[in-house]
């Protein structure tokens, strides 16, 4: 483990993030919740364009609007409802905030996806983003991808795993795992038992996470599986079967396509986020919010910002260095933040990291398939800064007497 990167002032650059923030949001306003509604209003278009157009005939472009619009809805809409952007701000219908986006039967209606919502907000919102880096942090590809790192399997077999797991990983692996762990959560909450952050990384079993055979599979299956294939196979292209047998046997094949474009659209944009040998990693939890902010910038990597298109095709996911300092943000504080964060962590010589997504994947992919590796960091805990301040202290004071 070696010392990551840091301020030397971790006070002050928490301080000016803080007050950044602050300012920005003042300024902002209602406007954040215009702009969020927008971004729901494009995604709300691709949908519409792709349907109105996938009876014609299978066709990347219709499915490629429906893909389009299920990865807006997920990466902007759900994602930053679900993280309470809108919850601070007056007026916003409660339907739109936290408390009421896709609860209950309101789940089909505003985010029909494989994704349970409950267990992604457990698994995503609070594993991931309170445990970034660390072992505990599901999404923490080096360990994810541990087994094939060290197989020696050749080397374009490895590439083959991942060139296939990108156009299926959302349904294969990342929803059966976060159902498994809620699942996992809501049985040591009931049996009152500490969390131990350690045991959140326990190797899930995806044969017996989508077994109908095992309890875990049943319930996946009956919560995700059934209803989600039921609304996107059945019900959507039965609804153009006045149109012909055709026109609903082409709406069925575009959503497939549809299916494993966004598979492989998210996996491009999401997977790279933490990941590379330029990314660093964690073995204990920050101690104060100013050594969780230096953790968040170090473990974390924008992709190219900028340009109302760009960031609507990044699914705003290209802001993370901005949306981990600031998970509950809007999309539009991160859009405006960004120039500011990255001359702040330059001036206290914080790295924060920004290129091509198609830059970044290729990195990811390397962690992946072992060809490099992310560096093991420390930072400093708020006990040591402490101590290193009256060490400083007590040696000014001696050169003074002296």
């Amino acid at each position: 483990m070696q010392p990551a990167p840091q301020p030397q002032d971790y006070a002050a650059f928490a301080g000016e993030l803080e007050a950044l923030r602050a300012d920005l949001e003042a300024r902002i306003g209602a406007s954040a919740h215009a702009h969020l509604r927008r971004q729901a209003r494009w995604g709300r278009l691709c949908t519409l364009l792709g349907y109105a157009t996938a009876w014609l005939a299978p066709n990347p472009v219709s499915a490629g609007l429906i893909a389009l619009g299920m990865s807006a809805r997920w990466t902007i809409v759900a994602h930053h409802t679900s993280h309470r952007a809108l919850d601070r701000l007056a007026g916003v219908p409660k339907a739109e905030t936290s408390k009421g986006f896709a609860h209950g039967w309101r789940r089909w209606l505003h985010w029909p996806d494989w994704l349970e919502p409950a267990a992604w907000d457990y698994e995503h919102n609070k594993l991931h983003h309170y445990h970034t880096g660390e072992a505990a942090d599901p999404d923490l590809v080096e360990e994810q991808f541990e087994q094939m790192r060290v197989s020696r399997a050749p080397m374009w077999l490895k590439y083959v795993v991942v060139a296939l797991l990108a156009v299926s990983w959302k349904f294969v692996y990342y929803a059966p795992n976060i159902f498994t762990l809620y699942r996992r959560e809501q049985a040591r909450k009931a049996a009152q038992k500490e969390f131990d952050p350690t045991a959140t990384q326990a190797d899930v079993n995806l044969v017996k996470a989508w077994s109908p055979f095992h309890p875990e599979g049943r319930a996946f299956w009956g919560r995700t599986v059934l209803p989600y294939v039921s609304l996107r196979f059945v019900l959507l292209p039965a609804l153009f079967l006045p149109l012909g047998t055709q026109a609903a046997l082409f709406v069925l094949v575009n959503s497939v396509l549809a299916e494993l474009l966004t598979g492989l659209h998210t996996f491009i944009i999401v997977v790279p986020n933490h990941a590379g040998n330029d990314v660093h990693r964690f073995d204990r939890p920050p101690t104060d919010r100013a050594e969780f902010y230096v953790r968040q910038v170090l473990g974390s990597t924008n992709f190219r910002t900028g340009g109302e298109l760009n960031d609507f095709l990044h699914g705003y996911l290209n802001y993370q260095v901005e949306h981990h300092l600031w998970p509950d943000g809007s999309p539009l504080l991160y859009k405006l933040a960004a120039p500011s964060v990255r001359e702040i962590c330059a001036r206290h010589g914080v790295p924060y990291l920004q290129e091509s997504v198609f830059v970044r994947l290729g990195k990811m992919v390397d962690i992946a398939v072992g060809n490099t590796s992310m560096p093991r960091s420390a930072t400093m805990s708020k006990a040591e800064r402490r101590a290193a301040e009256r060490e400083e202290a007590h040696g000014l004071e001696s050169a003074s007497a002296g």
